[in-house]
């Protein structure tokens, strides 16, 4: 694998790239699991040359607690990355893809109010933000994005349309574990009694019944419950289990 840490050296090159090879990119936060491989491997069948980037976004954590608790393994997750061989990794600094230090963002006024954006202000701006500048260092010509944040899937989408990106958006399925979880870099914040209940959650969530109902049978389960919504011809919850937010999809 090829490394890059300075992003206006990366773009010269993928810009380069791209004229030869189709470029797949798939970014992440790290803490990388099987769901983001399934991404990567999904990219490498559609692409010439793939591209991941390894960043903990903090303009996107509206909390600074939950900043600092997120899973960090860069080690680990360069070893699955070759692995599964991964041509190019961007490893940016704050400072390389910030330059402006978050002077310069990208606002969406609809869709990331609610769900999501309702709970978490300014969450949508950070992840539309560094997506932006992602798409434009990587030049990729399609990138992919799993449906577990689907709302975050329907925004970029947008982006790429309000703006003008070429690069096409691939919606990848909801990985999960054996007993139906989605699997989410946050999961590895659980105890085991927390994967049970984190299991229960996605269990509920996609069972027929009123979102009233659901939302009793969660909190009989002691699961604490930010949110229940249906949108889009799906069910979305957010839920906080041992003070881990995690989030799931149903459609429906």
């Amino acid at each position: 694998m090829t490394f890059f840490e300075n992003m206006q050296e990366a773009q010269k090159i993928f810009i380069e790239l791209g004229k030869s090879f189709s470029i797949g990119f798939v970014p992440t936060m790290g803490a990388l699991h099987a769901g983001h491989l399934s991404l990567v491997e999904k990219a490498k069948t559609e692409n010439d040359k793939v591209v991941v980037s390894i960043f903990l976004n903090p303009t996107q954590f509206n909390n600074e607690e939950d900043l600092k608790k997120y899973p960090t393994h860069l080690e680990k997750d360069l070893g699955l990355l070759s692995e599964v061989g991964v041509d190019f990794v961007l490893l940016p600094s704050f400072e390389n893809i910030y330059p402006e230090n978050y002077g310069y963002r990208v606002h969406e006024d609809k869709n990331s109010k609610i769900l999501c954006g309702k709970e978490r202000p300014g969450h949508f701006d950070g992840v539309l933000t560094i997506v932006l500048k992602l798409l434009m260092i990587s030049q990729a010509h399609r990138a992919y994005f799993g449906e577990k944040d689907y709302q975050q899937l329907k925004l970029i989408q947008g982006l790429c349309r309000a703006f003008f990106i070429p690069t096409e958006i691939i919606p990848c399925p909801i990985a999960r574990d054996e007993k139906g979880l989605a699997l989410s870099s946050r999961n590895q914040r659980l105890s085991p009694q927390g994967i049970e209940s984190a299991r229960k959650f996605a269990k509920l969530l996609a069972q027929s019944k009123p979102l009233n109902e659901i939302m009793q049978d969660l909190k009989n389960e002691n699961i604490q419950v930010e949110y229940l919504q249906e949108e889009w011809h799906r069910r979305f919850g957010a839920v906080h289990v041992e003070n881990v937010r995690l989030i799931d999809n149903v459609p429906i």
